[in-house]
Protein backbone atom coordinates (compact mmCIF):
# COMPACT_ATOMS: atom_id res chain seq x y z
CA UNK A 1 0.00 0.00 0.00
CA UNK A 2 2.84 2.42 0.82
CA UNK A 3 4.42 1.79 -2.59
CA UNK A 4 1.15 2.65 -4.32
CA UNK A 5 0.95 5.94 -2.39
CA UNK A 6 4.59 6.76 -3.18
CA UNK A 7 3.98 6.05 -6.86
CA UNK A 8 0.86 8.24 -6.89
CA UNK A 9 2.79 11.04 -5.17
CA UNK A 10 5.61 10.81 -7.73
CA UNK A 11 3.11 10.92 -10.60
CA UNK A 12 1.39 13.96 -9.09
CA UNK A 13 4.73 15.75 -8.64
CA UNK A 14 5.68 15.02 -12.25
CA UNK A 15 2.31 16.34 -13.41
CA UNK A 16 2.82 19.54 -11.40
CA UNK A 17 6.36 20.01 -12.76
CA UNK A 18 5.16 19.48 -16.33
CA UNK A 19 2.38 22.03 -15.86
CA UNK A 20 4.76 24.53 -14.20
CA UNK A 21 7.19 24.26 -17.14
CA UNK A 22 4.60 25.84 -19.45
CA UNK A 23 4.25 25.25 -23.16
CA UNK A 24 7.14 25.32 -25.61
CA UNK A 25 5.45 28.22 -27.44
CA UNK A 26 5.34 30.24 -24.19
CA UNK A 27 8.90 29.59 -23.00
CA UNK A 28 10.60 29.53 -26.39
CA UNK A 29 8.38 31.33 -28.94
CA UNK A 30 11.12 31.27 -31.59
CA UNK A 31 11.09 27.44 -31.68
CA UNK A 32 8.64 25.85 -34.11
CA UNK A 33 9.55 22.24 -33.38
CA UNK A 34 12.08 19.87 -31.91
CA UNK A 35 13.03 16.21 -32.25
CA UNK A 36 14.90 14.42 -29.48
CA UNK A 37 16.38 10.97 -30.21
CA UNK A 38 17.57 9.11 -27.13
CA UNK A 39 19.18 5.75 -26.51
CA UNK A 40 19.03 4.57 -22.90
CA UNK A 41 21.86 2.32 -21.71
CA UNK A 42 22.18 0.18 -18.59
CA UNK A 43 25.05 -1.81 -17.15
CA UNK A 44 24.59 -5.47 -17.91
CA UNK A 45 24.53 -8.13 -20.59
CA UNK A 46 22.09 -6.23 -22.83
CA UNK A 47 23.26 -2.62 -22.51
CA UNK A 48 20.61 -0.97 -24.74
CA UNK A 49 17.55 -0.58 -22.58
CA UNK A 50 15.41 1.53 -24.91
CA UNK A 51 15.50 3.75 -27.98
CA UNK A 52 13.09 6.68 -27.91
CA UNK A 53 12.18 9.56 -30.20
CA UNK A 54 10.26 12.57 -28.88
CA UNK A 55 8.62 15.03 -31.24
CA UNK A 56 8.10 18.34 -29.45
CA UNK A 57 5.58 20.80 -30.88
CA UNK A 58 4.80 24.40 -29.85
CA UNK A 59 1.77 23.03 -27.98
CA UNK A 60 3.94 20.50 -26.06
CA UNK A 61 5.05 21.11 -22.48
CA UNK A 62 8.54 22.61 -22.18
CA UNK A 63 9.48 19.86 -19.72
CA UNK A 64 12.62 17.98 -20.70
CA UNK A 65 13.42 15.84 -17.67
CA UNK A 66 13.24 12.11 -18.38
CA UNK A 67 13.04 9.58 -15.57
CA UNK A 68 15.68 6.90 -15.17
CA UNK A 69 14.37 3.63 -16.57
CA UNK A 70 16.19 1.47 -14.01
CA UNK A 71 13.77 0.08 -11.44
CA UNK A 72 14.56 1.30 -7.97
CA UNK A 73 16.61 4.32 -9.06
CA UNK A 74 16.18 7.04 -6.46
CA UNK A 75 16.46 10.72 -7.47
CA UNK A 76 17.82 9.86 -10.89
CA UNK A 77 16.96 10.82 -14.40
CA UNK A 78 18.20 12.89 -17.27
CA UNK A 79 17.46 16.62 -17.40
CA UNK A 80 17.94 17.93 -20.93
CA UNK A 81 16.63 21.41 -20.02
CA UNK A 82 20.07 23.07 -19.66
CA UNK A 83 21.20 21.53 -22.96
CA UNK A 84 18.09 22.73 -24.80
CA UNK A 85 18.20 26.20 -23.22
CA UNK A 86 21.83 26.57 -24.29
CA UNK A 87 21.04 25.47 -27.82
CA UNK A 88 18.18 27.97 -28.10
CA UNK A 89 20.27 30.78 -26.59
CA UNK A 90 23.00 30.14 -29.18
CA UNK A 91 20.38 29.36 -31.88
CA UNK A 92 22.00 25.99 -32.57
CA UNK A 93 20.04 23.57 -34.71
CA UNK A 94 21.64 20.24 -33.73
CA UNK A 95 23.54 18.77 -30.83
CA UNK A 96 24.69 15.32 -29.75
CA UNK A 97 25.82 14.28 -26.32
CA UNK A 98 25.45 11.91 -23.41
CA UNK A 99 24.54 11.98 -19.72
CA UNK A 100 24.93 9.62 -16.80
CA UNK A 101 22.18 9.08 -14.27
CA UNK A 102 23.16 10.58 -10.92
CA UNK A 103 20.58 8.59 -8.96
CA UNK A 104 21.15 5.71 -6.59
CA UNK A 105 20.02 2.12 -6.95
CA UNK A 106 19.87 0.04 -3.77
CA UNK A 107 21.85 2.65 -1.82
CA UNK A 108 24.80 2.34 -4.21
CA UNK A 109 25.58 5.34 -6.37
CA UNK A 110 27.44 4.81 -9.56
CA UNK A 111 27.11 4.40 -13.27
CA UNK A 112 24.03 2.21 -13.57
CA UNK A 113 22.47 4.02 -16.53
CA UNK A 114 23.21 6.61 -19.19
CA UNK A 115 21.59 8.18 -22.21
CA UNK A 116 22.94 9.36 -25.55
CA UNK A 117 20.90 12.08 -27.21
CA UNK A 118 20.58 13.89 -30.51
CA UNK A 119 18.51 17.06 -30.48
CA UNK A 120 17.30 18.90 -33.59
CA UNK A 121 15.55 22.25 -33.24
CA UNK A 122 13.62 24.19 -35.89
CA UNK A 123 13.27 27.92 -35.53
CA UNK A 124 10.70 30.29 -37.00
CA UNK A 125 11.47 33.54 -38.73
CA UNK A 126 12.97 36.18 -36.47
CA UNK A 127 10.40 38.73 -35.33
CA UNK A 128 11.62 42.31 -35.02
Amino acid sequence: MANRQQHAAKLELKKQNTFAAGLLSERFPQVTGMVIHMTYYQNGINPVLMVRTLNVFPTSPAYFKMDCMIKGCDNGGFDLTPVIKGMIKDRKKEKKGSMDCKGKVDMVSGDHASVEYEISIKYGKAVR
